[in-house]
């Protein structure tokens, strides 16, 4: 499935967060977070176990209040306009949070009238998200004998009752199989392209660059790193260039070729003979230029060549660093007990 390639930079922020701050004792959960989300985007929110992801989400939803700084949604106030500004969001935590006893449809009912619809309107509701999310076969059925993919579609329709502005999903796809949470993916998908903007904070690297059009990277509290997909990719490595001679008994002369010619920047090439293919690291489409007209200056003859960005995986361990805070003393301990004491 192709991801979302449409330039989020233009357009007025839905989301705008300006120094945002939140203490857990000792701990800072949030420590002067600046972010934007465009309308009708997603904004892939990115970090290690207690990087603070959750806490961002709790407080842009109004659950928790920040200790400084500033946070605009859909035009509302997060600290002075909370009545508001619960009207225009939506959110679906990391556990699906529907009523076990209640069918799917009582869940979505109950929640429309929560929200002040009409009961004529609540129940039309109801029947249009749990068709939309294909649960109308379940739909009088209790939800505690919902499937887990069931259950997460549930709480991904209940979420969208109000027809949000905005809406705030926190590994909304954890613990899924491959199938369900290509199944969410879709739905995420239909909801940006009704105009919907998303936040979505998430481990998985393939559903960041599934559906982010852009990444905010989070480590202890702070924003590391930001960009589109490609753009983070080339911060932290480059490119590279992956060349396959027409006589594979080339590579090794095709290598030394390029060390010996001794090209700006380029430090070097490996052969690897069992794929038949020469790797060369590049920084620019210049050097790529270069590489290319050395070995066809000097009678090599190319079956491939082709450029490798470094994978979304490689970028998060590049920026935060192989060890995560949930192996950092005391970081994710506090983080722990504040979600304890959440729920």
């Amino acid at each position: 499935m192709k991801r979302i390639d449409d330039d989020p930079r233009h357009g007025p922020p839905a989301v705008e967060v300006r120094g945002l701050v939140k203490h857990y004792g000792e701990t800072k959960a949030l420590d002067g977070v600046d972010l934007e989300v465009r309308e009708g985007t997603v904004l892939g929110v990115l970090g290690p176990n207690g990087a603070g992801k959750t806490t961002l989400v709790r407080c842009l939803s109004t659950l928790v209040e920040p200790d400084a700084g500033t946070a605009t949604v859909a035009g509302y106030d997060v600290l002075s306009q909370p009545r508001q500004l619960r009207r225009v969001i939506g959110l679906t935590g990391q556990y699906a949070s529907v009523d076990e006893k209640l069918s799917g449809w009582e869940n979505l009912y109950m929640i429309g009238r929560l929200l002040d619809l009409s009961r004529r309107d609540a129940r039309r509701r109801a029947d249009e998200m749990l068709e939309r999310f294909s649960l109308t076969e379940a739909a009088r059925r209790p939800a505690m004998q919902y499937s887990g993919g069931m259950r997460r579609r549930l709480d991904l329709a209940a979420s969208m009752i109000g027809r949000p502005a905005v809406l705030y999903l926190d590994e909304p796809t954890t613990g899924l199989d491959p199938r369900t949470r290509n199944e969410v993916w879709d739905e995420v998908r239909s909801m940006t392209a009704d105009g919907v903007t998303v936040l979505l904070t998430t481990q998985y690297m393939e559903e960041a660059e599934q559906l982010a059009h852009e990444l905010t990277v989070i480590d202890r509290g702070r924003v590391i790193a930001g960009g589109r997909v490609d753009e983070l990719k080339a911060k932290v490595g480059g490119r590279t260039l992956q060349l396959r001679p027409s006589d594979p008994a080339q590579l090794t002369a095709m290598a030394a070729a390029i060390a010996a010619a001794g090209l700006d920047g380029v430090v070097g090439a490996r052969a690897v003979p069992e794929e038949g293919q020469l790797y060369v690291p590049i920084l620019s489409d210049e050097q790529l230029t270069a590489v290319v007209g050395l070995l066809g200056a000097q009678g090599f003859s190319l079956a491939h060549i082709g450029t490798h960005l470094p994978s979304l995986d490689e970028v998060f361990l590049a920026i935060t660093g192989e060890k995560s805070a949930h192996d950092r003393p005391g970081r994710h301990d506090a983080h722990e007990q504040y979600e304890e004491a959440a729920v």
